[in-house]
């Protein structure tokens, strides 16, 4: 199957080289940044509370405007916490759960290179 550019429902394990401490976390960026980076120009993707699993297929940027998540890699009781407010890089090729407790609302952006 060909790599896309987009998250997909997954239920397989990780892969060694990446783990959950490698999604990059930048808590309440100034605007400065974000309009350096476009990010009210990017879409955005929301979902309600729940839990999904998810492979990322491309390194992918985010910026919540709304939402908490716990992201538990597949398999482990290791996780990371962000939501509102925060910039968040999760690399290429991660696999995690993304337990919602607080709708999100997001703007994203993948890089597909």
């Amino acid at each position: 199957m060909a790599s896309s550019c987009h998250e997909e429902p997954s239920s397989s394990e990780p892969s060694p080289e990446t783990t959950i401490s490698d999604i990059k976390i930048e808590h309440e960026p100034p605007d400065s940044r974000l309009s350096e980076l476009g990010i009210r120009s990017w879409p955005k993707w929301g979902c309600p509370p729940g839990k999904f699993p998810l492979k990322f297929d491309a390194e992918e940027t985010c910026y919540f405007l709304k939402g908490k998540v716990r992201a538990y890699m597949s398999g482990s009781s290791e996780y990371v916490e962000f939501g509102a407010g925060d910039l968040v890089v999760i690399p290429k090729g991660l696999r995690c759960t993304w337990e919602v407790s607080i709708a999100v609302d997001k703007h994203y952006k993948f890089d597909c290179s």
